[in-house]
């Protein structure tokens, strides 16, 4: 008999309406530390079509059957758009297949679930963004992606007005609250930070302080520019499995930094302990 959690799923969103942010790498990154502090994971992509996160999880489960390493895997679930012409009955679909997934999550005991939504504007988009009791929304350390959360003067930086972005995400918070009344904690994630202290750098982070308090929501500085990233994404393998994946990789000070910024982004989410606290053991370099 299979052990049910005994608590409502904790929901991660991770959210944007831009690519080429991280958040797939992002959400990889979450879904095995949180394997590894002992929580039952579940993940559900949300952009079945082009399936990032489902391809990276893909990798990993290969990489596990072909070397016979033990790494954690999360119970993963695609949710795919609607085919359907009526727009009401293509949303009305949509719903149902997020529901009947994460009811499977929760069935085979998943106490957080890992959402990772398409880069662009869509009806699953916005319903999975109106479950999450955390959003974490990576964007690149620059004014181009800064566009998403809000319109600025071009010469001062000034705010303008809030994003189309910003307003789905305050619609998905009434919608939250008017369900259950839940509240969704925000975080702004600046990711591919660059090492050297520069003007834009500055500005980028003075702009999302002073939106940060008009809108709602918490800043992260999150992961720097770093190959390491890249190098492991291909195989779904994440920091926290490099020595006991043993693929020749020796951890230096950017690799410990960069697994420092992981456990930082992790730390940050408000999470109630594991319903079973059976951590596994990671590994120190």
């Amino acid at each position: 008999m299979m052990e049910h959690t005994a608590r409502k799923p904790y929901f991660i969103v991770l959210g944007n309406e831009k690519g080429g942010s991280g958040k797939s790498t992002t959400s990889i990154h979450i879904i095995v530390s949180l394997l590894r502090d002992g929580y039952r994971v579940g993940a559900l992509d949300l952009d079945a079509r082009q399936g990032t996160l489902a391809g990276t999880l893909a990798a990993r489960r290969a990489f596990v059957e072909q070397k016979g390493i033990d790494l954690p895997v999360p119970d993963f679930r695609p949710v795919f758009r609607s085919e359907r012409d009526l727009r009401q009955e293509a949303e009305a679909e949509e719903a149902e297949c997020f529901t009947a997934a994460v009811a499977e999550l929760v069935e085979s005991g998943a106490e957080v679930i890992v959402v990772d939504c398409p880069g662009t504007d869509n009806f699953l988009s916005r319903y999975g963004h109106s479950f999450a009791d955390t959003l974490i929304t990576p964007i690149n350390d620059s004014f181009v992606d800064f566009s998403m959360l809000a319109k600025v003067e071009p010469d001062n930086h000034d705010i303008i007005k809030p994003s189309v972005y910003s307003e789905m995400v305050w619609e998905a918070r009434k919608e939250r609250f008017n369900r259950d009344r839940g509240k969704i904690d925000w975080i702004v994630m600046r990711n591919r930070l660059a090492a050297v202290e520069a003007r834009n750098k500055r500005d980028v982070g003075e702009t999302l302080e002073s939106l940060a308090k008009r809108i709602g929501f918490r800043t992260l500085k999150g992961f720097g520019e770093r190959v390491i990233f890249r190098e492991l994404y291909l195989q779904g393998l994440t920091l926290m499995d490099v020595k006991e994946a043993n693929i020749g990789i020796a951890m230096g000070l950017s690799h410990i930094a960069a697994r420092n910024e992981v456990r930082a982004l992790v730390s940050a989410i408000k999470l109630p302990p594991p319903a079973r606290h059976e951590p596994r053991a990671e590994l120190v370099a």
